[in-house]
């Protein structure tokens, strides 16, 4: 009875050993794990960046690549658009912009989701107005077998 106790002490001490020591990654897995980390941030970077130089343009193209097929986009207005609509209201905007720039970009990793906010700045004409506005914007991004694919987007206008 003590050997067999043994044993199945031994077998158990084995099992769980191997658990313990994938808990304490080493310090190559942990460099690695942050070049990861920074690749994937700096990836969403671009892609903020990228957005930008779209709206500039009022060019979809961008949006039809990054945006996953159930992304919901929220106005300043409130107004609530699909992905298609956002599209359509990207490209047959009457905003002409002069500049438009993205700054203060902060992201957030979680696993295959990421959450990014950053400060919108533009200039340009809408109706034939002037006009210069900022926003806060809220990015939320998911990773699949097509990059990263923005879910869900929410603009607040800033006040000035």
């Amino acid at each position: 009875m003590r050997k067999l106790f043994t044993i199945l002490l031994a077998i158990l001490a084995g099992s769980v050993a191997p658990c313990s020591r994938a808990q304490n990654p080493t310090a190559a897995e942990l460099r690695q794990l942050a070049k990861e980390k920074e690749a994937e941030q700096e990836e969403l970077v671009n892609l903020e960046k990228e957005t930008a130089r779209a709206l500039h343009s009022n060019n979809g193209a961008l949006f039809r690549r990054i945006y996953g097929d159930d992304f919901v986009g929220i106005l300043p207005s409130g107004q609530v658009l699909d992905r298609e609509g956002w599209i359509a209201a990207i490209e047959d905007s009457s905003i002409k912009y002069s500049s438009f720039v993205v700054t203060d970009i902060r992201v957030r990793l979680f696993e295959q989701t990421a959450v990014v906010t950053c400060l919108w700045s533009s200039r340009g004409t809408q109706n034939g107005h002037n006009f210069s506005r900022q926003w806060r914007v809220t990015h939320v991004y998911i990773l699949g077998q097509r990059g990263w694919q923005a879910i869900a987007g929410q603009e607040t206008l800033l006040p000035g």
